[in-house]
C-alpha cells in the first residue's frame, strides 16, 4: 500500500506494489500492514488494458471492460473475488448497468460492427445494429428509451419495451461525443463537436435550449490551438451541470444561466474523460488521462489530486464512500481510498481501523536520512567500535548510519578532502580550456587503455565502412574518461574474473600506451623549470592562459 498526502489529504493506493512472480492471475489488490497481508479483491485486473469500470446501484458488483481479448469482468464485493468473465467479439466503447445488480448489462461496441449487445445473468441475450458509429448512450427509465449519440448529427432512440427504433432527434451538430440524462427532471443533454450542449425534453421530443461553451472555455491563461469540443458531461441535482472540454477545461453551470459559474483548467491540454460530483463536500472530481483533480465546485479551491503511474481511461466513484476505482492503460486497475471523502464501504469496513492505526503509529522509513556503509567503510572511518550500538542498524552485508554523523566523521577522518577537491576542480578547468583552445589528438588521462582500444575499433570500422557508436565522442560517457573515480582497476579480482585471458593485442596496446606515457613525461620534464617558477610565484594555473597556450604549442611541436 502506498500512502501519499496532497494538500494535507491522505490518499491510500490499495493496488500499489509489484506483482508476485510465477503466480498468474492471482494478483490482487492488497493492503499490507507490517507482516499482515490482506487480499481485498482477487483477480482485480485485466490481461492488457482496462477501458471502463462501473459499480452496480446496489453496490455489490463491480463491472469492468477491457482488452485483449475484449471482455467484461464482474466482481462480487461480498465474496471479494471474480464472479464471472465474458469475452466479446470487439472492443467496448462504453457500457452501463440497467438493473440494480449485474443481471442486465448493455455494452456499446466499436470497430466495424457498431452494434449494441444486451446481457442477462446467463450471458448474451440480444444484439442489434445502430445506424452510425456510436460514442456514448444514456437510458431514459420512464419511457424505456435508449439514446445513442456518435458520428452523426442525429440522436437515435431505441425503445426496449417495443423492441424497435423510434424517430431520431435531429441536431445542428456535425457529430456528438457524449450525452447524459438528468436524474431529477429527465432533461436529456448532448455534447457536440462544436463545443455546444443541446438540451431536449423527452416528453415532447423537442429541443428546449442550446448552450454555447466556446467563448466561456477560454480563460486568461488558456492557450487554444484549435476549436475545442465537449468530451465529458455530468448533471448534478436538478440545476447543476458540469461540461468538460477536449482542451482540459471544466465548466460548471447553473441551468438557469448561459454563463458558467466557474471555469477550472487542468493546465495539461488533455481531454477531460470523467466528471463526478461529491455532494457531501461540494466537490467536483474531474479526470483527464494524467491526473484526477478534486476541487470545490463553488470557488475552485483544490481539495486534493491523484496522479497514477499509468494513463487514466475511466474513473468510478463508489457511492457513499471515500473509495474510487480507475481504469488505466495498464493491466492493474487502481483502487484509491481517501478517508477525507467518506468512510470505507461496508464490505471492506476494516480499512477504517487500519488507516486509523497507521495515522496513530506512523512508521518512519529508515532509508530516508541514512547512509549505507560496509565493514570496510567503518574500518576506514575508524568506527568499528560502534557495531552493536544504536548508532548503527544492521542491514544485509552492512549497516545504516545517520547521514549527518557520516559526513561529520568523514570530514574529521580526512580534513584535506576540500583541498583535494579544489585541486581536482582546477585540473578539470585547465583540461577543459586546453580542449577549447588547442585541439590535440591525444589519449585521456583516465582509462587510457580502454580509450586506445576504442580508437583502434573506430579506425577498423572506418576502413570497413561500417558505422559503429564511439563512446569517446558520446557526451553520456565522457565522465568515464575524465573523472578518476571511474578508473578501471586491471589488477582487481573482478576484472580478472571478467577477463580471464589477456590477448596479445592487449599486450601490444600496453606497450604502445607506455610509449605515449613516456612522451608525456618528457614533455613535462621539458617544461619543469617554468612550472616551478610559476608555483614559486603562487600563480593560479587556471588563470595563466598565456602559459597554457605556449605549453600546448611546444608540446605539439615536440
Amino acid at each position: 500500500m502506498q500512502v501519499s498526502s496532497v494538500n494535507n489529504v491522505k490518499i491510500y493506493n490499495l493496488s500499489h506494489g509489484k506483482s508476485l512472480p510465477e503466480v498468474k492471475l492471482f494478483l490482487c489488490l492488497c493492503l499490507c500492514l507490517g507482516k499482515k497481508r490482506i487480499e481485498l479483491i482477487q483477480d482485480f485486473e485485466m490481461p492488457t488494458v482496462c477501458t471502463s469500470i462501473r459499480v452496480s446501484r446496489d453496490g455489490q458488483f463491480i463491472l469492468a471492460a477491457g482488452t485483449y481479448k475484449p471482455r467484461v469482468r464482474c466482481y462480487d464485493t461480498y465474496q471479494l473475488s471474480l464472479k464471472f468473465e465474458r469475452c466479446l467479439e470487439s472492443d467496448v466503447v462504453t457500457f452501463d448497468i440497467l438493473s440494480e445488480d449485474y443481471s442486465k448489462v448493455r455494452p456499446l461496441h466499436a470497430a466495424l460492427y457498431r452494434y449494441v449487445e444486451f446481457h442477462s445473468q446467463h450471458g448474451h441475450y440480444y444484439k442489434t445494429r445502430i445506424p452510425k458509429f456510436g460514442r456514448d448512450f444514456s437510458y431514459h427509465y420512464p419511457s424505456s428509451d435508449l439514446y445513442f449519440v456518435g458520428a452523426s448529427s442525429e440522436v437515435f432512440r431505441l425503445n426496449l419495451e417495443q423492441g424497435r427504433f423510434l424517430n431520431s432527434l435531429q441536431t445542428d451538430a456535425a457529430e456528438i461525443n457524449v450525452c447524459d440524462i438528468n436524474p431529477v427532471h429527465q432533461l436529456f443533454a448532448a455534447g457536440t463537436l462544436e463545443i455546444r450542449v443541446d438540451c431536449w425534453d423527452p416528453r415532447v421530443r423537442s429541443r428546449v435550449a442550446v448552450l454555447d461553451c466556446a467563448l466561456s472555455s477560454i480563460t486568461d491563461g488558456t492557450e487554444v490551438e484549435g476549436l475545442p469540443s465537449v468530451s465529458a458531461l455530468k448533471f448534478n441535482g436538478s440545476l447543476g451541470m458540469a461540461v468538460g472540454t477536449s482542451t482540459g477545461q471544466v465548466l460548471v453551470y447553473d441551468l438557469r444561466s448561459s454563463r458558467p459559474l466557474l471555469v477550472k483548467d487542468h493546465y495539461y491540454g488533455l481531454p477531460i474523460k470523467s466528471l463526478h460530483f461529491h455532494n457531501p463536500l461540494d466537490l467536483v472530481l474531474s479526470a483527464d488521462s494524467k491526473i484526477i483533480k478534486m476541487w470545490n465546485k463553488d470557488n475552485g479551491k483544490v481539495f486534493s489530486s491523484i496522479e497514477p503511474q499509468a494513463n487514466i481511461n475511466d474513473v468510478c466513484l463508489y457511492p457513499g464512500s471515500g473509495m474510487l476505482f480507475t481504469a488505466n492503460e495498464d493491466p492493474k486497475m487502481n483502487t484509491f481510498y481517501i478517508p477525507a471523502l467518506g468512510p470505507a464501504p461496508r464490505w471492506c469496513s476494516f480499512l477504517d481501523n487500519l488507516t486509523e492505526e497507521l495515522e496513530e503509529n506512523p512508521e518512519s522509513t529508515i532509508y530516508d536520512d541514512y547512509k549505507f556503509v560496509t565493514h570496510k567503510d567503518l574500518e576506514n572511518l575508524g568506527l568499528t567500535h560502534l557495531i552493536g550500538s544504536p548508532l548503527l542498524r544492521a542491514y544485509m552485508h552492512g549497516f545504516f548510519m545517520d547521514i549527518r554523523l557520516y559526513h561529520k566523521v568523514k570530514t574529521m577522518a580526512n580534513p584535506f578532502a576540500y583541498e583535494e577537491y579544489r585541486k581536482d576542480r582546477i585540473r578539470q578547468k585547465i583540461e577543459e580550456s586546453r580542449a577549447q583552445r588547442v585541439q590535440l589528438k591525444k589519449l585521456p588521462k583516465v582509462n587510457m587503455d580502454l580509450a586506445m582500444k576504442l580508437m583502434e575499433e573506430s579506425e577498423l570500422s572506418t576502413k570497413k565502412k561500417k558505422k559503429k557508436a564511439n563512446l569517446l565522442t558520446d557526451d553520456r560517457f565522457k565522465v568515464m574518461f575524465e573523472n578518476p573515480d571511474y578508473q578501471v582497476d586491471v589488477r582487481s579480482e573482478e576484472f580478472r574474473l571478467l577477463n580471464p585471458i589477456v590477448s596479445k593485442v592487449g599486450e601490444k596496446r600496453r606497450q604502445k600506451l607506455s610509449q605515449i606515457v613516456q612522451q608525456e613525461e618528457q614533455v613535462q620534464f621539458f617544461f619543469l623549470p617554468e612550472l616551478k617558477k610559476i608555483k614559486s610565484q603562487n600563480y593560479d594555473l587556471s588563470r595563466n592562459y598565456d602559459f597554457k597556450i605556449n605549453y600546448e604549442i611546444k608540446k605539439s611541436k615536440l
